[in-house]
Order: structure tokens, then C-alpha cells, then sequence
């Protein structure tokens, strides 16, 4: 077996990508997308008919300009779930970050449009960037049954919180703490103290240390390395070009990660209101960092995405 095959021994592989043809390439379980991810896609000529099918029906329903695009994010989603078994997830808009009933009545809009197509709510994630507002409007969806997938996840407080708050999923980013950490201190790291996977590997081992049934799903990988150091994860997601890179080696893929090790670990539970929250997250003037990073990036290709809409259609 190669070493993609070896890995979904263990792992749920989600594919990071809005291309309908990587996908079917792949043939992950699950996807994820992202206003970067559908730019990308959106100025594809192949995909102009769906871009081009949203904003007629949106006209149609005299949709406003927000809620046009998204529909456009609906309607990629919708095409991806013809070729995934399992779930999309969607992305609410970076602006509204730290505005929760915001954030709850977008979700509310991006349910009620899958299911206006026959995709029932079980079928989507609605992904929130993992703020203190994003985290209590996922604790409000939740408990109305529709499952939320917290992006932007740098820090074990994020991580604590979103359990808490019931969250299906988790995406703690670990190239994006890589990053931080290259940067911080000029070096390179082996994936084994890669500080993005130490991040992902505390987590798993609180989450099933103390019965925490969200899922954690690695993302944002910058090598190959991070991943096979992460098998075991309950899911990784994982963009075409490392895919690619799995898909053609067949070097043995060992198993790093176990929820019966990870029940033995030496870990204290740690107590998370808004104050434990904010202190904690200030602490870590990585994740403070590229929690922000992030949410300026998605909102600059969001932007884009508005401006291609507006001169192409």
C-alpha cells in the first residue's frame, strides 16, 4: 500500500481544497474549503458555471450582495458533496470573527440553504474561526444540532474552550505554528519537534484524556513529515499536493497516535471561562499573532472574491 492508503488506516482523510477534480483524485471522506480555497477555485474557467448559477439564482431571489456570496459558497459545497461521502465545510465571514449572533444567523442562512437542496444538516460543518464570540456561537448551533468546525486553533486554551462548548471539530493549524516558530527563532525543526505537531498531539492527549468527544482534525501541513507524525489523528486534512506526495510513496506509515496512550498521559485538566480565555490566549503571542493573521488573510480573499464577482459577472 502506498502511504496515503496506509494512513486512512488510522486516520479520516479530508481533502484541503475547493477543486472538484483533486477531490476526485483522492476520494477523501471529507472536505474543507475556504474563502483562500474558493478564490482559488472561483477564478478556474472550469468552475465559472457555478459562480455564474449562484448569482443568477441569487438575482432571482433578490438576494443582497452578502448573501450572494454566500451562496457561492454554498453552491461549491453542494458540487463537492456529489463527490465526497461524508461532510463540507463551510466558512463564515472572517468580518464578522467577533460578532456571535452574527456568526449564528450566517450559519443559520448556510443550513437552510443545503437543506433547500436536499442536504441535510448532518452533511455540513460550519466552520468559525476560533474567537471567544466564534466559540460561544458554536456552543449556541450546537445544541440546535448543527455540527461546527473551529478553524484558526493555535493554543490548548482554543482547543479547551471549543470542547466546552461542545464543538463537533476542532482544526488546529499546525504549519501556520511552524511558521511562527521558524520565524521566532531562525530554525528549522524535524517534523518530531515540529512545534505545530507537539500543538496537535497535547491536544489529542487532553481530548481523550478526559473524554472530550470533539474531533480533532490536523490542518494547514507544510510537509509530509507533519503528517505521518500525526497518524493516528482522528482526522488530518490535507491539500492535493501532499496528497500527491502520500500517494506515491510506499514507505511503512507508523502509527503515532492512540487513544489508549494518550488516556496514560500526563496531563492536567484546565479550567476556561471568557477571563481564563482571553489571559491564556494573550499569553501566547503565537497564537494572539496568527489567530489575527488569519482572520485579515480570509477577510483580504473574501475581498478579492467580492471584486472578481463584480468584474466578471
Amino acid at each position: 500500500m502506498n502511504q496515503l492508503e496506509q494512513l486512512r488506516q488510522f486516520t479520516r482523510i479530508v481533502a484541503d481544497t475547493g477543486d472538484f477534480a483533486h477531490l476526485k483524485e483522492f476520494s477523501p471522506e471529507d472536505a474543507t474549503t475556504n474563502p483562500t480555497l474558493i478564490m482559488k477555485a472561483a477564478t478556474k474557467p472550469e468552475y465559472k458555471s457555478v459562480v455564474a448559477k449562484a448569482i443568477s439564482d441569487a438575482k432571482q431571489a433578490g438576494m443582497s450582495h452578502e448573501d450572494t456570496l454566500r451562496l457561492i459558497l454554498v453552491y461549491f459545497g453542494l458540487e463537492i458533496l456529489k463527490i465526497v461521502p461524508h461532510r463540507v465545510s463551510t466558512e463564515t465571514s472572517a468580518e464578522l470573527s467577533f460578532d456571535t449572533p452574527a456568526l449564528i444567523e450566517e450559519a443559520h442562512f448556510f443550513i437552510g440553504t443545503y437543506a433547500k437542496h436536499g442536504i441535510g444538516r448532518e452533511r455540513v460543518l460550519i466552520k468559525l474561526a476560533s474567537t471567544w464570540e466564534g466559540i460561544q456561537a458554536a456552543k449556541v448551533l450546537q445544541k440546535e444540532g448543527i455540527n461546527c468546525n473551529m478553524t484558526l486553533l493555535f493554543s490548548l486554551a482554543q482547543a479547551v474552550a471549543a470542547a466546552e462548548a461542545g464543538a463537533k471539530l476542532i482544526s488546529p493549524f499546525v504549519g501556520r505554528i511552524l511558521d511562527w516558530y521558524k520565524t521566532a527563532n531562525k530554525r528549522d525543526y524535524a517534523p518530531a519537534e515540529d512545534p505545530g505537531v507537539t500543538s496537535v498531539k497535547e491536544i489529542y492527549a487532553y481530548y481523550k484524556k478526559f473524554g472530550h468527544p470533539t474531533e480533532i482534525m490536523g490542518a494547514s501541513f507544510r510537509n509530509k513529515g507533519e503528517i505521518l507524525e500525526l497518524a493516528g489523528c482522528d482526522l488530518l486534512t490535507i491539500s492535493p499536493e501532499l496528497l500527491a506526495e502520500l500517494k506515491s510513496s510506499n514507505e511503512p506509515v507508523e502509527r503515532k497516535l492512540s487513544p489508549e496512550e494518550a488516556r496514560q498521559s500526563d496531563v492536567a485538566r484546565i479550567s476556561i471561562d471568557e477571563k481564563a480565555f482571553r489571559w491564556q490566549l494573550n499569553e501566547s503571542a503565537m497564537a494572539t499573532e496568527k489567530l489575527a493573521q488569519g482572520i485579515r488573510s480570509f477577510r483580504a480573499d473574501a475581498i478579492k472574491l467580492e471584486e472578481f464577482v463584480a468584474k466578471n459577472f
